[in-house]
């Protein structure tokens, strides 16, 4: 495989660390664990409405679904105190310790960096700024911008036709094998970021790279 021109990065839990969302859960009063059923719910709900040619916004789908998920629990304040504090905590997201290192070897390859977020592209920018890690990027692309959810192909063309490369010419990073998968029906090669060690679902496209960390990564593309 030829080392791509362009990588596009997914950014909630492929570059942000997620963990301290569960304890914003904690703080409200809920279940650390509904974290996760609440995020993988948060995405069900895009993708759907994806399907639907809707456009929602991460913000509202997020709120609405901490709404649903949080209904008779005993919290300890007001349902919509609760919504907000636990949204608010996406802007206080921090990258994974393997991030910052990794993202500097694989800009030191000369290969060109953008993010394609199903969140905000100022979140993404806030993110990788307080982590020294923006210029390294190119672009904070989204979304919001393209006008459609991944892993639907209209997203990552949007992202090809921003930064002027053809599909054989650009990479997916991704810790999510649904967008792995998404980018590949797309045209694009695709990397995926295991930390967990975990196997990769059959019934998805195997992505081209496999790797637990950007920094390997780097050393696979190098």
């Amino acid at each position: 495989m030829n080392r791509p021109r362009v990588l596009i990065f997914d950014v909630n839990e492929t570059l942000s660390d997620m963990a301290p969302i569960a304890g914003r859960f904690e703080a409200v009063g809920a279940p650390a664990h509904l974290a996760k059923v609440w995020f993988a719910g948060l995405l069900r709900d895009g993708f759907a409405l994806t399907v639907a040619q809707e456009n929602p916004s991460f913000a509202q789908l997020g709120a609405e679904g901490l709404r649903s998920v949080l209904a008779g629990i005993p919290l300890n304040r007001p349902v919509e105190d609760a919504v907000h504090h636990i949204m608010a905590g996406f802007a206080g997201l921090a990258v994974h310790p393997d991030v910052p290192g990794g993202v500097r070897a694989l800009a030191d390859l000369g290969i060109r960096l953008v993010t394609l977020s199903n969140g905000s592209a100022s979140i993404a920018q806030r993110l990788l700024s307080e982590a020294g890690l923006d210029d390294a990027f190119e672009a904070f692309l989204s979304v919001e911008q393209a006008g459609i959810w991944k892993p639907a192909p209209g997203a990552y063309t949007f992202a090809l036709e921003s930064c002027g490369v053809d599909p054989m010419e650009a990479m997916l990073v991704a810790a999510h094998p649904w967008d792995t998968d998404g980018a590949c029906r797309a045209g694009l090669s695709a990397a995926w970021i295991n930390r967990a060690g975990g196997p990769y679902p059959e019934y998805f496209r195997p992505p081209d790279l496999e790797a637990p960390s950007p920094l390997r990564l780097a050393e696979q593309l190098g």
